[in-house]
């Protein structure tokens, strides 16, 4: 080998020779190089690469109900964990008078009324048959001889009618009285509980 910068692969080494004064014997470093990886040893080194450092779990979907308005055919999904606040703006404009279309302030603890139920009967499904009963509409249900209290809960927001596919009005009636928490009335041949959070009292309708 001559004098001077080079490299030269020999068998697997990398040999490098550095440039020296004239008349010195050159000195050489030599290196070893690794040989690539068979297919079978990339599969093995990944093996042993999870289970050292495993990825991430992916995150259970949270239960939800799902709730259908059945005068507007609109639907909104909330989280069943009462733990998770719910937006009460949108609450609000999912459950407004369908035939003002005006929205109002609904107490939020209608909301854990339909979670619980939904918890309870196992349902991932509410259909609302009322939420806001704006005062003009609610008036005029009354003069249609519709079975609507003069001062009713729905007018203020505090009150909710629906009914659980699957679940008897019978069993959901027993349920809602069970809760004791305002107003409960059955209303059999339309099929749906009304639930208030005014003072305890029931009642039964058509």
């Amino acid at each position: 080998m001559t004098a001077g910068r080079g490299a030269l692969a020999v068998a697997g080494l990398l040999v490098a020779a550095a440039i020296t004064p004239a008349g010195a014997k050159p000195t050489v470093a030599i290196t070893a190089t690794q040989a690539p990886a068979s297919k079978k040893d990339q599969y093995l080194q990944a093996k042993v690469d999870n289970r050292a450092n495993p990825p991430p779990r992916g995150v259970a979907p949270r239960p939800l109900v799902n709730l259908r308005n059945t005068w507007t055919d609109e639907w909104l999904a909330i989280d069943v964990d009462p733990r998770i606040v719910v937006d009460g703006a949108v609450v609000d404009q999912f459950l407004r008078d369908h035939y003002t279309n005006d929205p109002t302030h609904m107490d939020p603890r209608l909301i854990g009324v339909l979670r619980d139920a939904a918890r309870h009967f196992h349902s991932s499904r509410i259909d609302i048959v009322s939420g806001f009963r704006a005062p003009k509409y609610n008036l005029m249900l009354r003069k249609k001889g519709h079975e609507v209290a003069r001062d009713s809960q729905h007018t203020h927001g505090n009150a909710v009618d629906f009914r659980i596919p699957g679940v008897t009005v019978d069993e959901l009636h027993a349920w809602a009285l069970s809760r004791r928490l305002g107003g409960v009335g059955i209303y059999r041949n339309s099929k749906f509980v009304h639930m208030d959070v005014g003072p305890v009292r029931q009642w039964r309708g058509d």
